[in-house]
């Protein structure tokens, strides 16, 4: 199913400060949680509806009848009052987290981490209502590359999907975007999302680690990406990475059935080796085929830090995730930091680091 984009707001002080992804309703950079929860039209709430049974089956091709339905007692519908628009189902005891809950909470949860609340929107018909905070935290490759840091909240109206939080790093010249699990720190426990609830001491700490733990991820992505734009990189192997991350099969063709069962190192030095076999692009399915072609045709291609390079070859594959596959930018967005697009850019973003490690030990 294609949807629209429903809803989305962002702070406007000048033209410089328009959110990479060009989308959305400007509003003053000073407004409130509840102004931006208005301008984004996410000022609605949810409730939990009963469900009914019809109580007999339909005779022939004739209607349900419904004159003496079935309550049904284990499952609701989550119903947004505004319109009545069905947002899926729930369980008995699903209790529903309103957007002003919502927003407040990341108000209260930036401004103990040090973020601003930049952004905000719903995607796949309101069931998926997101904020953008940006972080103190950019850098800028060879060329006038910058890249900055964000955390991206997302409170979804899912049946079984709870609040979550992401580190979300953005390549301004082309809009590019990965997120990363916060739980993937090094040091300390690790981050646990919060439920909504009062933001009481507890929740105030987490937001402190939340933002040392950004901080963290921040400071070894920039250490990656400067390795990756430091690496220029042979184009038979760039056709290789492509195919490893979107058509293994023919990876598999080249290289034997047994390649992924070694060590991920292992598996790196063969893609980069001049002697190995030669991947045949006329092979490459529509994926494959766009986020190559991709390579040369992404804003920024021309950039030092980029033309040629690990960093530019990894910028194509997320250029064709964020930017180019999906039919509509709702299911673009929506699979780029939620979905299956968002472990394709993962897995490229960790294969591209292997890649550079093997180059650079030559």
């Amino acid at each position: 199913m294609s949807h629209d984009i429903e809803s989305m707001a962002y702070r406007y002080e000048d033209e410089s400060s328009k959110p990479w992804h060009r989308l959305g309703v400007p509003i003053n950079h000073d407004a409130t949680p509840q102004e931006m929860l208005v301008e984004a039209g996410l000022d609605w709430t949810v409730s939990k509806r009963p469900t009914r049974a019809p109580r007999t089956l339909p005779v022939g091709s004739g209607e349900w009848d419904w004159s003496s339905a079935i309550l049904v007692d284990d499952f609701f519908a989550l119903v947004r009052d505004s319109d009545n628009k069905v947002l899926g189902p729930c369980g008995k005891d699903y209790v529903p987290t309103q957007n002003h809950q919502a927003f407040e909470f990341f108000k209260k949860f930036c401004e103990s981490g040090q973020m601003r609340m930049e952004t905000a929107g719903s995607l796949q018909g309101g069931t998926q209502v997101w904020v953008l905070a940006k972080l103190l935290m950019t850098f800028t490759l060879p060329g006038g590359d910058e890249v900055r840091g964000y955390l991206l909240f997302n409170s979804p109206h899912v049946w079984g999907k709870s609040l979550t939080i992401k580190f979300v790093t953005v390549r301004v010249v082309c809009a590019n975007t990965l997120a990363m699990a916060m739980g993937e720190s090094k040091y300390g426990k690790g981050f646990r999302a919060p439920h909504v609830r009062a933001f009481d001491s507890e929740v105030a700490k987490e937001a402190e680690l939340s933002l040392g733990i950004a901080t963290e991820l921040f400071s070894e992505f920039e250490a990656t990406a400067r390795k990756l734009a430091s690496v220029r990189v042979d184009p038979e192997v760039v056709v290789r990475y492509v195919a490893d991350i979107f058509q293994d099969s023919l990876i598999e063709e080249q290289f034997g059935k047994s390649f992924y069962k070694q060590d991920p190192m292992k598996q790196a030095s063969l893609l980069v080796d001049v002697n190995s076999p030669r991947v045949d692009t006329s092979k490459f399915k529509r994926t494959a085929y766009d986020a190559f072609n991709s390579l040369n045709r992404q804003p920024g291609a021309d950039l030092e830090s980029s033309a040629g390079t690990l960093w530019g070859s990894f910028n194509a594959i997320t250029y064709y995730c964020d930017f180019l596959a999906g039919r509509d930018r709702d299911n673009a967005l929506t699979s780029s930091w939620f979905g299956a697009r968002a472990a394709i850019k993962a897995q490229a973003w960790k294969r591209a680091a292997q890649l550079a490690e093997v180059i650079g030990a030559k």
